[in-house]
């Protein structure tokens, strides 16, 4: 039985830094509720295709932006995670530091788009507040992380330790954690244990070019990754990490559905409830970390299937 972990993150962006404030409202709509012509397609109708197919999703909610829009919003999103009985987890993106109404350090004027870019001392202030804030908002029992962009490094293990927070799930090995100074040298690939955290990975690939990719909605095909499920399963991985986003199965522009992408997503959740029996969808609460004794190397993908793939997403780009 292989462990697979949907997991979304949840934020909202005013497309730029300028008047936010007058933006706000219609970004909330779109990166929410996500509304087309043809029905909405955000947070709410990734909730209800888990639920058609009895799946458990992970839900890493941002709250920083709320110091800067008041806690309603914010209440609004947990409560509809929750209403679908589904894992509310923290998410945190520093951007929002030098835009929050109250100081949330000493110094909090200049923006530092990654966490990493923060001493141990502001990490573990910053993971306090926002976790204070999504329990403020209705979340409960939250034991997990993600940093923004995947911008972490050992020190957010530390400040997440401080924190009570048991797991983490910021380490990308095709993007910033191989520099992140957790395991040196080595790609990790599979959960570890790394300063009182299990640090769950998401999970990469090598495609048929040779390139490193991370397993999510909009990067991978539905034949990638149920290629790369079985492939995991067979080689005896632990864990699986998928990522999405509240908005990703809208186009760039946020006004109407991709439909590549929709189209994955169904079948994805189709084939992880027809077979269940294989793949166990659930969330970090109550989880038992099974760790490997050594780094695999990373999953593979034939050639062919990145063709298809790149033909996907030749069409995703001419309907934009």
């Amino acid at each position: 039985m292989l462990e697979v972990f949907f997991t979304v993150d949840v934020e909202v962006w005013c497309d730029g830094w300028h008047n936010i404030d007058e933006k706000f409202p219609d970004a909330f709509r779109k990166y929410i509720y996500g509304p087309t012509a043809k029905g909405d397609f955000g947070l709410p109708y990734t909730l209800n295709v888990l639920k058609d197919h009895g799946l458990r999703g992970v839900f890493f909610v941002e709250p920083l932006f709320s110091t800067r829009f008041g806690e309603q919003p914010l209440a609004e999103i947990v409560g509809l995670v929750r209403e679908s009985n589904q894992e509310v987890q923290l998410h945190l993106h520093s951007e929002w530091v030098d835009e929050s109404r109250v100081p949330l350090l000493a110094d909090s004027g200049t923006k530092r788009q990654y966490l990493r870019y923060f001493t141990m001392e502001e990490q573990i202030a910053l993971v306090a507040t926002a976790g204070r804030l999504l329990k403020q908002a209705g979340a409960r029992d939250v034991n997990a992380f993600r940093a923004g962009n995947f911008g972490f490094n050992r020190d957010t293990l530390g400040a997440l330790a401080a924190n009570g927070i048991r797991f983490d799930s910021s380490y990308n090995a095709s993007l910033m954690g191989p520099d992140s100074g957790v395991m040196p040298g080595v790609s990790v690939v599979e959960p570890i244990e790394c300063d009182g955290v299990y640090e769950y990975p998401m999970t990469v690939f090598r495609d048929g070019t040779g390139s490193l990719r991370h397993t999510q909605l909009t990067s991978c095909s539905f034949r990638e990754m149920k290629g790369l499920l079985w492939q995991a399963l067979e080689t005896g991985r632990h864990s699986f990490v998928i990522l999405s986003h509240g908005s990703e199965l809208l186009n760039p522009a946020k006004n109407r559905a991709d439909d590549v992408v929709v189209k994955r997503f169904q079948q994805l959740c189709a084939f992880l409830d027809k077979n269940r029996d294989s793949f166990h969808v659930r969330g970090f609460r109550g989880l038992k970390p099974k760790l490997p004794q050594q780094q695999p190397a990373p999953l593979a993908s034939p050639i062919w299937k990145t063709g298809v793939r790149m033909i996907e997403q030749a069409y995703r780009r001419k309907y934009r």
